[in-house]
């Protein structure tokens, strides 16, 4: 068996919780789909009248809230009260972690009315919005003004808090780096009750460097200030086919948007946007993008697709396309290319819905399009859920830019998920180490895409069922992202933590940073009042025993490598 060849797997017998999978589509068709829309319509409402209102009247209601987020905090009594966490349900998260820490006893607070956008500050190019405002909400402002937030995540219902927290990403990261990395300020209120506003140069720039990955979990973040760049009308996207392979894919990638000769900041040679999707283990199709004006997408010649309409084909379908006319360029309004996969779900959509993909049903129905991930959730039961984690791969796997060939390589042999998604971000080389850092010595190597400040990294999104499943094969998931798990770790690679995990405590520490996280946890008072970000992205229910526990010890410092900070 050649290294590329996936192996030979036993059929696997079909049990009761195949079916329901297989017909789930009708109760997402009468159930789910119908009650998604009328959620998404009243929370459009709902963000019109807060647009409606005037900033010093949404401020005013923004500093109501906060004084309420700290009563309730200061109101909590360690010794009886469980753990703090936030009121939203657990299935109402995107992310396909299953947020089972809500299950045990915790100490909730409120932070549902923080869903409004602050203010635009066109002088300072900065956004100050409140943590529940989506990507939807955030561009549906700022893009009539010219402006866009300089990272803006493809799917609608993600919030600034979750990207913030957790992980958020999209095709100009290559030159922003990652969402966390576009913040400003972030507006925090600690575990005594008390508010502190956090900057890289403030008495609070290690809070600053800590908040993102910590998933919440070093206090309640209640606004942030966003950088804001300047943006034109639409998006001038080339569609480049690439045929080879695995490792032609990854060098066709790298030269989409990484100059051989290093030039990496060089606006001319480098797109504002970049993706690329893999249909197979020998096709794929690189896209790039610059921003233009409506003149010139209007100039006779000019093909515009309006991607966003509801009755389009779907975005990674249509990017197929270049695999059998080739190259060709389009424009494609701003804010309906940076929402192209929210619709169908990048391609989850065809799992979930088979024929959701065919014109009759575009036509007809694709208004209602998509249902919501917090329904789906929420429909599934504990056997559904299950067989989601066995048959199923979300995953984003955060890798150095010159190991991509490798990485689609080990995917194609253990899980073979096609398409796959790529996406490159910056990893900036910071005064302190965080959770997340780049190789030692980067810069000294000078590889494709690195600069002296910043190594650069690929998101390879692996979603979609494995081919094993598909051809009715026996597939181990857990096994399987056990193994993507030691290969990220052994690769200097990192796991988003929405993502479904299997790593221990100790394996999680060698995967992330545990020394600036650590000592920010004792500083600010979180030990003891928030779980360990351990203990939060941990798969699997929260006994009590885990609980009283987490609340008494915080994490052995044993497993992280403390490490002085970066000069």
């Amino acid at each position: 068996m050649s290294d590329l060849e996936a192996p030979l797997r036993p059929k696997r017998k079909k049990i009761w919780v195949d079916y329901f999978v297989q017909f789930r589509w009708i109760l997402v068709i009468f159930v789910v789909l119908p009650i998604s829309f009328t959620i998404y319509f009243l929370t459009y409402l709902g963000d019109v009248r807060s647009e409606w209102k005037s900033y010093k009247t949404r401020q005013k209601e923004h500093d109501e809230n906060v004084k309420k987020v700290m009563k309730r905090l200061r109101q909590r009594n360690p010794s009886k009260d469980g753990l703090v966490c936030t009121a939203r349900k657990p299935w109402i998260a995107v992310g396909m972690r299953n947020v089972d820490y809500k299950r045990a006893r915790h100490f909730e607070v409120d932070l549902s009315a923080f869903r409004n956008v602050l203010s635009i500050d066109k002088e300072r190019m900065v956004a100050r919005v409140e943590p529940l405002v989506n990507m939807g909400q955030i561009s549906r402002v700022t893009v009539p003004l010219n402006v866009s937030l300089a990272v803006v995540a493809e799917l609608d219902d993600l919030t600034v808090g979750g990207l913030i927290n957790g992980y958020g990403i999209e095709g100009s990261s290559h030159k922003y780096g990652l969402f966390s990395d576009t913040v400003v300020s972030f507006e925090i209120v600690l575990a005594d009750g008390s508010l502190v506003r956090a900057t890289k140069d403030n008495e609070f720039s290690d809070l600053y460097y800590a908040i993102p990955w910590s998933q919440g979990t070093l206090g309640l973040l209640v606004a942030a200030e966003i950088r804001l760049i300047p943006i034109k009308e639409y998006m001038k996207l080339t569609y480049m086919p690439v045929v080879g392979n695995l490792q032609d894919i990854a060098q066709a990638y790298c030269d989409s948007f990484a100059p051989r000769d290093g030039d990496q900041d060089n606006e001319e040679k480098v797109p504002d946007f970049v993706e690329g999707m893999i249909y197979s283990p020998t096709q794929a199709v690189m896209m790039t993008g610059r921003y233009a004006s409506k003149e010139e997408a209007k100039k006779k010649g000019s093909k515009i697709n309006s991607v966003g309409w509801w009755f389009k084909t779907w975005f990674y379908q249509h990017a197929e396309t270049a695999l059998k006319k080739g190259e060709f360029v389009e424009y494609i309004p701003t804010r309906q290319y940076y929402h192209r996969h929210t619709r169908c779900l990048y391609w989850e959509g065809k799992l979930i819905l088979p024929f959701a993909d065919q014109f009759w049903f575009r036509f007809l129905f694709g208004w209602l399009m998509p249902p919501k991930v917090s329904l789906l959730k929420a429909t599934q039961g504990e056997a559904i859920r299950n067989y989601y984690h066995e048959m199923h791969v979300i995953q984003d796997m955060l890798v150095p830019l010159y190991k991509v060939g490798d990485a689609l390589e080990w995917v194609h042999r253990e899980m073979e998920v096609y398409p796959i998604w790529l996406c490159p971000h910056k990893l900036f080389k910071l005064p302190i180490k965080t959770m997340i850092y780049p190789e030692p010595g980067f810069e000294l190597h000078r590889r494709q895409g690195d600069t002296q400040t910043a190594q650069m990294y690929t998101d390879i999104g692996v979603y979609y069922a494995p081919g094993p499943v598909l051809r009715g094969e026996v597939f181990n998931g857990e096994e399987a992202v056990r193994k993507m798990e030691s290969w990220l770790i052994e690769n200097h690679g990192f796991q988003p933590q929405y993502a479904v995990s299997e790593l221990s405590e100790k394996s999680f520490w060698r995967m992330f940073d545990a020394s600036l996280y650590e000592q920010t946890r004792k500083k600010y008072g979180a030990v003891g009042t928030f779980m360990s970000v351990y203990y939060k992205s941990k798969k699997g229910r929260k006994t009590e025993k885990e609980v009283q526990e987490a609340e008494q010890a915080h994490l052995d410092t044993a497993y992280a490598e403390i490490d002085q900070p970066v000069d």
